[in-house]
């Protein structure tokens, strides 16, 4: 194979599998996709993607599973529970990317990663900076927070009438899983050289008020927006069973909205796939009976 594939890593996650649909769509390939456990990926072998087995805690293995690839999908790895884990990895594959010749290397982070008091930060910048300091040219895509995440968060608002969180006048530039997959899709098939960083938002920034007083609206039930001291909501997370450590991570998300690291508005989902991204408004009207369903026992 020549260094013409283009590679999916995670591939079995949501964002992975999203984008190698729209791969497919757009006849970009051949495409190589990697997993710890590609039994889950049949369904796309059977459409012509070729998987392989990757494991990013065995760095040796990796040159050879990305050997033969031109550009490639390095999907954010999920170790929320492994404090320095997930950067170890990360940087893993970008020394084998270079070891196999891969040219362009498209990265999921976040926005304003440098500094930011969001616990996973401090593993994107150290990415960015391990991407920086290679040969490889890169497209950085800082995903805001996903608009997906609203089917967590605002069923107990909807059943309670509060939306409890820490984020004060703080917005977020909320953006759909999709529309990611749609982006990073675009940044692996697009062959650009060179290298940029780019937000990957939604197409405006609501505080926790706005989206409270939109959500009241579209469910036609009122919604009060209660901020709250951070340790309270850590507290609040560990009385309903989730561990603290876990917790901690989480509740540092409204620090950095707090602190204003995800209000920046973009029009990257516009330029690079040439549709608008979806409005919280449009995913919460599209998803109303879903989210307005009380929660599973």
């Amino acid at each position: 194979m020549s260094n013409s594939a283009v590679l999916v890593t995670g591939a079995s996650g949501h964002l992975g599998r999203r984008v190698l649909e729209l791969l497919l769509e757009q006849k970009v390939g051949p495409i190589v996709a990697t997993t710890r456990t590609p039994d889950s990926l049949k369904d796309f072998v059977a459409k012509g993607v070729e998987v392989r087995r990757a494991d990013f805690d065995d760095e040796t293995s990796l040159a050879e599973t990305f050997r033969g690839v031109g550009r490639a999908l390095l999907i954010s790895t999920d170790s929320l529970d492994r404090p320095g884990r997930r950067l170890a990895q990360q940087k893993a594959a970008v020394r084998a990317f270079e070891a196999a010749g891969v040219e362009h290397v498209v990265y999921t982070s976040l926005p304003n990663p440098v500094g930011s008091p969001i616990l996973i930060a401090e593993d994107h910048a150290g990415t960015e900076a391990a991407l920086a300091g290679s040969r490889l040219d890169f497209t950085i895509l800082r995903n805001n927070l996903y608009t997906d995440m609203l089917f967590v968060w605002l069923p107990p608002a909807l059943a309670s009438g509060k939306l409890v969180d820490a984020r004060g006048d703080g917005a977020i530039a909320w953006v759909t899983r999709d529309d990611c997959a749609r982006a990073a899709a675009a940044a692996l098939g697009d062959g650009a050289k060179g290298r940029r960083t780019l937000d990957v938002t939604g197409p405006a920034a609501l505080t926790s008020k706005e989206l409270a007083a939109l959500a009241s609206d579209v469910f036609g039930r009122a919604i009060e927006h209660v901020s709250v001291p951070i340790e309270a909501l850590v507290q609040g997370m560990a009385d309903h069973g989730m561990p603290e450590p876990m917790a901690k991570t989480l509740a540092s998300f409204d620090k950095g909205i707090a602190k204003g690291d995800l209000a920046t508005v973009t029009d990257t989902v516009q330029r690079f796939t040439g549709r608008a991204p979806q409005s919280v408004r449009a995913f919460l009207v599209a998803n109303r009976a879903a989210l307005a369903s009380p929660p599973k026992a």
